[in-house]
């Protein structure tokens, strides 16, 4: 069983793979790098995400992080990944499938990051479909939703190319840089994936 695998070693955490990047799940051994790309990303990453914490790059901040992804995890509720380049082992960003919901929905919601100097390479195009048949595939679900800012022109551009459709509009939906921000909404359905 696939949860059973996510809580043993590390060597037997799932390892997903697109052309030239892997993802898997983030590790008490990625902080530095990790804490130094979201450091150098930080104005090209805060006006699309929540307010980041006045300790938000430290260790001990690093640790909960990883805490809540296991104790995630544990309720099959959220799964979590840091994205690597194959030819160096570079962090470059991360995918997140949180608010997994089963019974009549089977479905998820997407989040991803990337770091500044790594953004429009199309690293996260191959890590977004790497995700999303994990989605499919492995967790069986049948929707994947995401959702960004209205004036955010590349994020929805790689959701179109990785096929999700826009289905709407939803007035202040998230909480963005301090404030409640209207977002656009979009999803990709299990039979999406394979018109692709």
């Amino acid at each position: 069983m696939l949860f059973r695998q996510w809580r043993g070693s590390s060597a037997q955490r799932p390892r997903l793979e697109g052309r030239r990047v892997y993802l898997r799940p983030p590790a008490h051994k990625d902080w530095r790098a990790w804490a130094e790309l979201r450091g150098e990303s930080r104005d090209y990453l805060t006006p699309w995400e929540p307010t980041w914490a006045h300790d938000a790059l430290t260790r001990r901040a690093y640790r909960r992080r990883l805490r809540a992804y296991k104790a995630e995890l544990r309720q099959r509720g959220s799964y979590s990944f840091h994205v690597f380049r194959d030819e160096d082992g570079a962090l470059l960003g991360g995918v997140t499938l949180s608010n997994v919901r089963r019974g009549v929905a089977q479905s998820a919601s997407l989040g991803y990051w990337s770091g500044a100097r790594y953004s429009r390479q199309g690293y996260m195009t191959e890590s977004l479909a790497a995700v999303l048949k994990f989605a499919f595939n492995d967790l069986g679900l049948h929707r994947v939703e995401a959702a960004c800012l209205l004036s955010n022109t590349a994020s929805k551009g790689l959701l179109v190319r990785s096929g999700f459709r826009e289905e709407g509009h939803a007035r202040e939906y998230l909480r963005i840089d301090g404030r409640w921000q209207d977002h656009v909404l979009f999803a990709i359905l299990r039979a999406d994936l394979n018109d692709l």
